[in-house]
């Protein structure tokens, strides 16, 4: 992926691609992890409302601090 729109402008990023919290790997497999174990017990008990919304938050997860991330790092950061 690239880090540019078409027009040569740099791509809006979301607060968590932005935040220095956010940066380490380790932290955003955790993050994902539990929100995949809260999946899991709620699939257990049947919670159809609570399934919908942990499967929102692990795609949204998946998303953003996978898929989405930008593979290259900020000038800005060194």
């Amino acid at each position: 992926m690239d880090d540019k729109s078409q027009d040569g402008q740099p791509k809006a990023r979301t607060y968590e691609q932005a935040s220095p919290f956010y940066r380490p790997l380790w932290r955003r497999i955790a993050i994902t992890a539990v929100v995949a174990f809260w999946l899991a017990v709620e699939t257990y008990y049947n919670n159809g409302l609570w399934i919908a919304i942990a499967c929102a938050m692990l795609g949204y997860a998946i998303w953003t601090f996978f898929l989405s991330w930008p593979k290259t790092p900020d000038e800005d950061s060194k």
